[in-house]
């Protein structure tokens, strides 16, 4: 918004901020994260951030149709549910055809009462910082922290897209219950806890 000459960071991050949103539009969060929907919007010059924030959540209202959330109630999952889990796969998948694979993985965890380990909220909860977890880290007292806390964190940890949403209603029929970053993007998935093991200690001889 900044960069494109809008106007400030600060300005916009301070109207999106507005309780009043979340009343509006129905928003069982305490922001609008997760809701503004990423896509190619046509904004004018002196467009004021108030109309570009209803904008993309016009936009979400419109992809998140009656079907899906038919959809997500199948799955005995709200809305906000559904969002927050899109928004963590969004962050991890960074291939497109792992998408509903990452959310299977999530899915029988959660079915299984594990915690989620998703190192990506985490990330959020330090702030989103440009560098490597440390094991100091997977301690820090927030309630994203789902190496601490079990289940779906609070609410989204980003803006997902239409694929990772889809994905978080329609996992992929595979018995994952782990996986690891193996290069390139894409990730080794694992069923049990020792073959998971395997593969770090096989990632790390490979990187040392």
């Amino acid at each position: 918004w900044e960069r494109e000459g809008y106007g400030t960071a600060a300005e916009l991050h301070r109207v999106a901020s507005d309780p009043q949103w979340c009343q509006e539009y129905d928003i069982k969060g305490e922001t609008v994260e997760g809701y503004l929907f990423p896509n190619t919007y046509q904004i004018s010059e002196g467009t004021p951030p108030r109309q570009a924030i209803k904008m993309m959540l016009n936009e979400f209202n419109r992809q998140w149709t009656t079907p899906l959330r038919e959809e997500a109630k199948s799955l005995g999952l709200s809305t906000h549910e559904v969002i927050t889990l899109a928004s963590i796969i969004e962050k991890e998948a960074k291939c497109p055809d792992e998408r509903p694979v990452i959310s299977a993985v999530f899915h029988n965890r959660l079915r299984l009462g594990w915690r989620l380990d998703a190192d990506v909220t985490v990330l959020y909860a330090l702030g989103n910082p440009k560098r490597r977890l440390t094991s100091a880290d997977l301690s820090v007292a927030s309630p994203y922290n789902t190496y601490t806390y079990k289940g779906l964190p609070p609410g989204p940890i980003c803006n997902p897209g239409i694929a990772s949403i889809l994905a978080a209603l329609r996992p992929a029929s595979v018995p994952y219950l782990y996986f690891v970053a193996v290069g390139d993007g894409r990730h080794y998935f694992s069923t049990t806890l020792n073959e998971h093991q395997d593969m770090i200690h096989q990632i790390k001889r490979d990187v040392n």
